[in-house]
């Protein structure tokens, strides 16, 4: 397999790999591990390519004077996992791929690329992370809530260049969770769900839950924020049974996919109860 011809650039800096950015047929390339395959069985083409992957003022976890976070857009999925304090999202990083694609692939890789089913856009959008954008006309935050527009599709402008993923502080005692049914022979979701659960004041146990995060991968044309389940769930103890109540509202206002792998109906099954097995087990996480 090889690719058709194209242009390449390797940028010394973020200034330089901005300025080589502009037209619609140039694309970033950082691990490679999404572009290259794609490029070699001519599903994709490109005029040039801006090589970053070398960028090591990209790399990097930063805690924020907030509480919050940054992760460097170059920041692999090996470095992530060995230093996040999360175990749930280790948990669910630890599964993708193969030690090659986590040692090599990177995380603003994953968030630009966008793809339907990848399991990194619904983490992040469960952490109410944003994306940070740089140009030649200064540098923009846009909440990953809305920034993904479809299949391999984002609210990248083409002379942005993703530098960063940043987000605000959790509340404390908060728990996540991440489960989903895979289709077996490439390890891509067929439905895979986020949830974080949360009190603001810090005190769960019995008491009411006001931070509700559902993301939802592989079961539309883009991840998503299932809405109607966060909003069923707000304000209430998170009880099993308003959990699976809640559950079935996972595909409400989306337009759900069909494939060889999955048909639509099953999918939308299948949303609600990977949906409802998230959710008890960000509730059984959180104290």
């Amino acid at each position: 397999m090889i690719p058709a011809s194209f242009d390449y650039v390797r940028a010394t800096s973020v200034d330089e790999a901005i300025a080589a950015l502009g037209d619609p047929t140039t694309k970033v390339i950082a691990g490679g591990q999404s572009l290259l395959p794609l490029l070699k069985m001519r599903l994709t083409q490109v005029d040039r390519l801006v090589d970053i992957g070398r960028l090591t003022e990209l790399k990097g976890i930063r805690d924020l004077p907030d509480g919050g976070l940054e992760i460097g857009a170059l920041t692999t999925y090996a470095e992530l996992i060995a230093t996040s304090k999360q175990s749930w999202t280790n948990e669910a990083l630890e599964r993708i791929a193969d030690p090659q694609t986590r040692n090599r692939g990177t995380v603003g890789g994953a968030i630009s690329h966008a793809d339907p089913a990848l399991e990194l856009p619904a983490l992040a959008l469960a952490l109410d992370y944003s994306a940070v954008l740089r140009s030649a006309r200064g540098e923009r935050v846009v909440p990953l809530d809305g920034f993904f527009l479809g299949a391999f599709h984002t609210a990248i402008e083409p002379d942005e260049l993703l530098v960063a993923l940043r987000r605000g502080p959790l509340p404390t005692g908060a728990g996540g969770a991440y489960r989903s049914i895979e289709q077996p022979a490439s390890g891509y979701a067929i439905v895979g769900v986020a949830a974080v659960l949360g009190n603001r004041h810090g005190v769960l146990g019995s008491s009411e839950i006001d931070h509700v995060r559902v993301a939802i991968t592989g079961v539309a044309d883009a991840p998503y924020r299932a809405r109607a389940v966060e909003e069923a769930l707000v304000g209430t103890d998170c009880a099993p049974d308003r959990i699976a109540a809640a559950a079935e509202k996972a595909t409400e206002g989306v337009t759900v996919s069909g494939d060889i792998h999955a048909g639509a109906a099953y999918r939308t099954a299948m949303a609600a109860v990977v949906t409802r097995r998230a959710l008890e087990a960000a509730r059984a996480g959180s104290n």
